[in-house]
Formats: C-alpha cells, structure tokens, sequence
C-alpha cells in the first residue's frame, strides 16, 4: 500500500500522548454539553478580558525520536568528572534493580501523595523502613518520612527547637563547620522571623543566651568532635541540640542519640541517589518521642484496619502545619517520597553489613589519600577524620584545582590557600592516583594496607538496622520481588484516573522521563564550575524562557524545591522589594478563605500577619470585603495571595480588579500557580496583574508526584522584582537561598523542558482547552445525581469542578470518607476530599483520561449515587452496607458473606475492571487506633509472614 502526505494525520495526533479524548470522542463530549466545538466552550469558560493576546509559539514540536536526539546533544555539554567536592553532595551507587524497579517504575512514581491508606500500603511500607532506618543510624526513636534538602531540614530543626525549647532567648547558635549552603538557608528562615543567627566555633558557645544550636558531624571540612558536652550545656539551660549528621557516616561513628542530640537531620542522597546537579534529594529529621507531634512533615505510622488486620497510613496528620493555616510554623507540604523510597531499599539491599563495608571503603581511601599527600610534605587536616580532608597548599591552590580538572577531577577551594577533597562510593584507586597527580605526586610504592583515622571515643558502640527487614535474602530475584510485591498493593496513575482537585495528576510520558537517568544530568555535582554545566545552563535557560512566555513575567528562579517552598520564595522576593523601597513595615497580607492552607502558613513564615478574605456565596472572591480590608490595612498592606482559577474551579471575573485594588493600596500580588493547567495558552497571571506566581512543574509540566514528592516550585516575577530573586552562596545574588543547592532540584527539569519541546506552544495550549473540555463532560455528566457548586456565569466550571455530598450525611448517614472508599472498590483513587468546602468531593480529570476513562469514572459515581439512594429509601440497612464496609478486599470476597448485599455488589461494583481488578491489600484504616497507638518503624517481622506466603 502506498502512502501520500495528505493519509498522515493532522498535527494534534502529535500531542495524543498527553490529550487522552480522540478528535470522534471529543465530537460526542460537544454533544453532551451542548456546544459546536471546544472554541465555544472554551469562551463560555474563560472571560474574555483575561484572554492573552498572541498565542504561544515554542516552533514546531519535537517527536520522541527527535526530542530525545537533541537532549542528548544537549546532555553532551554537561562534562562529567569526578567531583570530590563533597560538602554535602557524594558520589554514589544506585544499584540496577532500583534504578529499574523504583525510580523508572510508573508504579512509584505516578502515585500520589498516601492521604488514601487502603491503597497505599506499598508506598507507606517503603517509608516505614526509611523512618526505620533514620530512626536506627541517628539514634532517636521517631524520624519522619522526609524533607526537601539539608539545608532546608537544618531551618525546620531551627524553628521546631524554637518551639520545644524552654529558653526563652531569641538566637540560634550555628556551628561554623556547617555546609555553607546549610548555614545561609538557616539566615535565610530567620530573617523573617526575627531569629538572631550566631555562627561561630563550638568552643564559643553560650548556651544561657541561646534556645538551640546545630553541629555539622562530620563538619563541611571534615572534622569529627562528639558533642555530648555542647548539648549537655545546651539541656543545662533549657536549650535544643541539633546535629546535622551525614548517614553513611553514622555506620561507623557515635550517633547524635548517644550525644544526647534531641533532633538529627541530613541527607540521604548518598543511599543510592544521583546527585542531579542538586537534587531531588530526600532529608531526613529524627527527634525524640516527646517531640513527635512538634515535627514538621509526614510521619508514617502503624494502625489497624477494620478486621484488625495490620495497616500503614500518615498519622498525626494535623502536625502537617499548612493544615493549620495562619497557626502554622512550617508550610511544608511536598516531601521527597520517591528519593526517601530510593534510600530505604538501598538500606535493604545493602543491610547493615554492606552499609558499614561501604563506609569502612570509603574511609580506608581516604586515609590511603591522606598518608601519600603527607608523605609529599602537604598538611592534612584533621588528623581523624571520616571522608573528608582539607590540604593546605599555599599559594598552589588554583593551579592544583586546575590540575585535578585536567585529571578529570573537581575539588573544592577552601579559602584562599587549601583545597578540600571527599572521598565517596565511587572512589577507586585510579582517582586516588589522579589527585596526587593533581598535586604533582607520583608515588612508586603503592602502600594499599588497610588504614583507619577515626577518633576511638567516637567509634559506634550501637547496633543498627537491625529489623529483619534489613536482613531479607539480597539475591536480586528477591529484591525484584520484594519491590513488585510493594507496587501491586497500590493505586497509581498507571493503573487509573487519579481525579484530584488542584493536584492535577496527569501523563508523565516515557520519552519525558528517560533524560532523568543519563550520567550527563544526574552525575554532575550542584558546584561544579560553570563550563562543566552548560548543558544545564542552556536547558534552564530555554525552559525559563518559555515559561516567562507562559506566564507574562520576566524572570523565573528555579529554586524553590516544592509548591510551598515557592510560595515562601515570593513572599520573601516580595517582602525584600518593599523593604528596599524603604516599606520594609509592610506586613498584612490579605488571604481568601478558600486559599490552600500552605499560603496562610508560608505568609506566617515571612512574618506577616494573615488576614482572612470572605468569598461569596458562588464561591469567587468578596469583593467588597477585599476593599474594605485593603483600605483598612493600607498603611501595613505587604500584598495579597489569590489562586487563579478560583480555588472552587471558577475563572473569577473581577481577578483584575483585585489586583488593581492591592497595588492602589500598596500591595503586591501573588497568585498561586496550583491551577496553571488551566492558563497555559489561553490566559497569563503576569498579564492579571500578578507580581509573582509560582508554578508547580509536579502538576502543569509534568514531573512526576513521586507518591509525595518530588516537586518543583518555580516563581516568575516582575521586572521590578528580578534583583531580589533567591541567590546562593555558590552563585552570588543579593538575597538568601530557599534551598541546598542553586537551582533546586534541576534532574527533574529535563521532564518539563521535553514537555514544552514536544508539545509546542499549540499542543500546550491544546492540552489546556481539553483539561477543561473535560471537566466540564464529568460536571454535566454527574449533575442531577449530584449538585455541582460553583460555575461560571455560563454555566461552566474551570479545570475541575466540586461535588456536595453533605446532603447525603443527613439522608442516608453517607459521609464523603464513604464515597471516597467506595471508589477504591471501583478502582479509583478518590477524589479531593472535604477541600475547600468540608464535605465535598473537587474532581479534577486533567487532559490526560480518555472519554472511556472518564465514563468509566462517572458510571462509578452514578452507581454510588443509586447506592446512596437505596439507602435513603431504606432498600439498604444504614449501617451494613456496600458504601459502609467499603473498601471490600480479596479476603472479604472469600471468607464467610453475611452481609446484606451479594458479594458481586460489594467487590464489582459497576465501573469496576473484572480482570483486571485493583484489590485493596486492607480494609478501612482506624485512623484513631493509629493515633492512641503510635508506631512509627516497622513492626515486628512476624507481621511480614503474609507477604512471603
């Protein structure tokens, strides 16, 4: 058969990969709701006064074939040597069978967040083992499932002491021998806050005039001193000590627990977790049982589910602070879930013996390093050390620096006269040799005995990892097991739809995702000089440009490692700018009610005063009472935060009215980007009149949620607010950093970059028009069963749409936890629950589902709804019932059925895949038994017998 160009298909077949809807199933979605085509809906959904001008136009989209040929030319700039700068950041192993099984395995990374215990067992146990192990190496009895980077874990240990400490004084005391990244994310967290920052030598410590102070073990030059008389002292004046220990170190040296250490925070990158040019990485904090609900973050722990059966989910969940909105002392809200997944199987795969061998390698290399660099005559600091060593080499220093580089090796420059050399993993005797070269040494004698330095009071007394878990067979089919068996007792977005509100869970395609692991992105070293990194700086460069065009502003900064974190970025861009106007008095900060709860708690961690906004009974903003406010508060207004679309999945008419309100008074705009899915193409926030926005590249573009994690916050700004972007010690800049390293978590910014490559300026903003296309199917679809509540003044909703299941409390005692439950039996992740209006479902399908998806989801949501009413007419018993006992599991299909509803009802409820059925591995989680009864490491192995049968 012959082919002419007119048989190809049009250009959208191009972006088939993200648009889920064929050109015929959108036909009979227009039908449905009644309008010609997706240009008519999209006009009765999007104010015209808010419509962009010019369309986007990135030139024509890439194929996969074509997008991957030019990554790699791109990936080819980026020279990768052997850095040995440590401070922080290693060298390291990812073994095969993880890198295959987790990290390029849809089944963990498309998941999200395990706010749905019942289906996310596998996740959670994973995590369970990181806090185990955390909890182990640190030697405190709880840990958490992980933080965004060091530097920012050494803040929330920060303000967490502050919180728990019984010293009433207002400074934090700094080890000088911290990472200097650590030390300036700290002065950057307490600025705000009005905490003054000592930094000085441990020996200087006064600990009456202190609440808390951290210790780098080992410190940033490589160092090793036991703190147990700091933090006695500290203790002695009601005081907190902190120690920021690297993990790897701690197989061989005394923990912070045995110091008397009441938090411990680090990174666990070098658990087999590719430096990526700075992350994502996860942290780690560990603290005392007394200090459990004072932690910051997710804490997995041990309950029960409804037959008394074994069950993990996150407890505490109100110490998740944004919860607390303008109460909160932290906004954390992404955590690091995959990488902290990452690092917990590698501490299975290795066990505790293969961990202290690693550790014991590195630290005989360095030794070995050591001795020939003194047996040429240069001076090695300190005498003990673990990886580290610092070499003084007078006025050599550059030309030694430029000899490792031509050695193929980066080390660090310390001061102006020596240089600093980590030791890591990867280490072989070849680059030992290389560094000596660097430092004009040939040896002839080859001493390979080994050789330790560690300080005898120092060495670890304890054991650790020492749950069977760590011990499990490490024969590679095992782990593969282990790894498949954990996967399949999830639901990701490899399976089903995952209509969460706000969260837009979509497509992270294969071609999108496979840059990530190429040496030339995740080997580099987030310091190394800027000629090794070009490829970096082009892909950063070409993305943030894009992205400017996407939003109307005129720089983006890509530090912020999570939503949150960019929400306190441009607050803090903000708050310098009115300072430097000389208004640093500006503090008020005017918030909807409606807004998610990180922006009164990233406000509060700028030290400005919330005030909250009414919205209407639509829904939108209340207009009068937003002038009102900002005409009271018009001498202290420091700006205002809104989200566009409405948080209620509305297009505000008056959003620039608002805008213009805040700055006649004063203000500036910040308008959160958690609905960018719903802009791209059609409207720009720069243009709305915002100042800053941050964009959530784990949402809108396409990087992966990770199960909790990664994420990427990116803000764009303002050309008058471009000088006071986030700077970096490494990079200069006028302001502090947000994060460990310069530009976040930038492995993951080949993702979104391909993204736009591939789709285009047309396909993205295709992608945009049919996110709402379909929405507004599932609202017309489900309406009449269900009340939508809040539309356009054309009867339209946004990007997603929210459901009232409250009438059903009173009807048929059907509480949205039950829908949401129920879904599961129907092979659905459950929508977002009970957020911003309590006792409602906010569904969100994304541009990504197919019409059968979609119909699938709502043919569940109907059926549930007939359900509901069986109930109410009392065909169901109120309290026996399928929504009631859901979700039903593979146990509840086989044991004794004494229940009032056949067996194929409760377990194949319609929409229900029969084949290919997700089972739930629990059934309902007690959340309160979890609560009474805190475990937070793994139980004992007795309860894994079912996982091996």
């Amino acid at each position: 058969m012959t082919y002419t160009p007119t048989d190809y298909l049009p250009y959208d077949f191009a972006n088939r990969r993200h648009i889920g809807p064929s050109p015929a199933e959108m036909e009979d979605m227009f039908a449905v709701l009644g309008v010609r085509d997706l240009d008519q809906l999209i006009d009765e959904t999007v104010p015209a006064s808010i419509r962009q001008v010019e369309p986007l136009d990135f030139g024509k989209p890439k194929s996969e074939r074509e997008l991957l040929w030019h990554m790699a030319q791109v990936a080819k700039k980026n020279k990768v040597l052997t850095s040995l700068i440590g401070q922080g950041y290693h060298g390291t192993v990812t073994p095969p069978a993880i890198q295959r099984n987790i990290l390029e395995n849809p089944a963990w990374y498309t998941a999200y967040t395990p706010y749905q215990p019942e289906i996310s067992q596998g996740r959670l146990e994973a995590l369970l083992n990181y806090q185990t192990m955390v909890s182990d190496l640190t030697g405190l009895e709880i840990a958490n499932a992980s933080l965004l980077d060091e530097g920012t874990a050494c803040a929330e240990a920060m303000t967490m002491a502050q919180r728990v400490a019984k010293s009433k004084a207002n400074a934090f005391f700094v080890d000088e021998n911290c990472h200097p990244q650590n030390i300036a994310v700290i002065r950057t967290r307490a600025k705000p806050l009005g905490i003054e920052v000592i930094v000085g030598a441990p020996d200087d410590l006064d600990a009456s005039k202190v609440f808390g102070a951290i210790f780098q073990y080992p410190g940033t030059h490589g160092h090793l001193r036991d703190f147990t008389d700091e933090i006695a002292a500290l203790h002695a004046a009601g005081a907190v000590g902190v120690v920021s220990a690297d993990p790897l170190a701690l197989c061989l040296l005394k923990e912070p627990g045995a110091m008397g250490a009441d938090i411990a925070v680090g990174s666990t990158q070098r658990f087999g977790v590719p430096m990526g040019y700075g992350g994502p990485h996860a942290a780690y904090m560990a603290t005392k049982q007394q200090y459990a609900r004072s932690m910051p973050g997710r804490l997995v722990g041990v309950s029960i589910d409804s037959h008394g059966n074994r069950a993990y989910r996150l407890s505490l969940q109100t110490r998740e602070q944004h919860i607390r909105r303008e109460k909160a002392t932290s906004n954390v809200c992404t955590a690091q879930a995959l990488l902290a997944v990452m690092a917990s199987f590698y501490a299975v795969f290795h066990g505790p013996e293969g961990l202290r061998a690693i550790a014991q390698r590195i630290h005989r290399k360095t030794v070995r390093l050591a001795r020939g660099l003194e047996a040429a005559g240069f001076k090695v600091e300190p005498k003990e050390f673990f990886d580290t060593i610092t070499v003084d080499v007078g006025l050599l220093q550059q030309g030694v620096l430029l000899s490792a580089v031509r050695e193929g090796v980066n080390l660090r420059r310390v001061g102006e006269t020596k240089v600093g050399i980590t030791l890591d993993e990867l280490t072989r005797p070849a680059t030992i040799e290389a560094v000596w070269r660097a430092f004009g040494i040939i040896l002839e004698d080859k001493d390979f005995t080994p050789d330790y330095r560690l300080p005898d009071g120092l060495l670890r007394q304890s054991a650790y990892l020492t749950h069977p878990i760590f011990h499990m067979n490490r024969a590679e089919t095992e782990m593969m097991r282990y790894m498949r068996r954990l996967a399949d007792r999830d639901l990701a977005l490899d399976r089903a739809m995952i209509p969460l509100g706000s969260c837009t869970m979509k497509l992270n395609s294969a071609a999108e995702m496979m840059p990530v692991t190429w040496p030339e992105f995740g080997q580099l070293h987030p310091f190394v000089p800027a000629d090794q990194a070009e490829g970096y700086a082009e892909l950063i460069g070409d993305l943030s440009q894009k992205l400017c065009d996407i939003t109307g502003y005129a720089a983006i900064s890509m530090q912020p490692n999570s939503g949150a974190q960019g929400e306190y970025a441009g607050l803090l861009t903000i708050a310098a700018w009115h300072e430097a106007q000389g208004n640093g008095h500006r503090n008020v900060c005017l918030i909807p009610t409606s807004a998610h709860g990180t922006n009164p708690a990233s406000a509060q961690m700028v030290g400005w005063k919330v005030v909250p906004v009414k919205s209407t009974e639509n829904g939108d903003i209340d207009l009068e009472d937003f002038r009102a406010k900002a005409e009271q508060y018009a001498e202290t207004l420091a700006g205002c935060m809104i989200t566009y679309p409405s948080t209620h999945g509305v297009f505000e008419e008056t959003v620039k009215e608002v805008c213009d309100i805040t700055h006649a008074h004063g203000g500036q705009v910040y308008i959160d980007g958690a609905n960018m899915n719903a802009m791209v193409g059609l409207a720009r926030p720069g243009d709305l009149g915002g100042d800053v926005s941050h964009l959530n590249l784990h949402k809108t573009f396409c990087i992966p949620h990770g199960g909790g994690g990664p994420g990427m916050g990116p803000i764009g700004v303002k050309p008058h607010l471009v000088p006071h972007l986030p700077g970096h010690p490494e990079t200069g800049g006028t302001e502090g950093p947000v994060s460990s390293a310069p530009f976040g978590s930038p492995s993951l910014l080949p993702i979104s970059w391909a993204y736009c490559l591939m789709m285009g300026g047309e396909g993205l903003t295709q992608a945009t028009r049919v996110a709402i296309l379909n929405a507004n199917y599932i609202a017309r679809r489900l309406e009449g069963a269900y009340k939508v509540l809040y539309r356009g003044k054309q009867g339209r909703v946004a990007h997603e749409c929210i459901i009232d299941t409250r009438p059903f409390a009173e009807s048929a005692g059907v509480t949205v936890d039950d829908i949401a439950k129920r879904l599961i039996d129907n092979g659905f992740h459950a929508p977002t629950m009970s957020w911003p209006v309590a006792g409602t479902l906010m569904i969100e399908p994304t541009e990504s589902e197919t019409k059968a998806e979609l119909d699938r989801f709502c043919t569940a949501m109907l059926a549930i709804r007939e359900e509901i009413r069986e109930i109410e007419e009392g065909k169901i018993d109120k309290a026996n019932n399928p929504l009631k006992n859901a979700p039903h599991t593979m146990e509840d299909l086989v044991r004794d059925w004494d229940r009032p509803y056949s067996r194929e009802q409760g377990c194949f409820p319609p929409g229900a895949f029969r084949v290919d059925k997700y089972w739930p591995p629990v059934n309902r989680v007690d959340n309160v038994w979890g609560d009474r009864n805190l475990t937070c490491t793994c139980p004992p192995m007795e309860a894994y017998a079912d996982a091996a049968e």
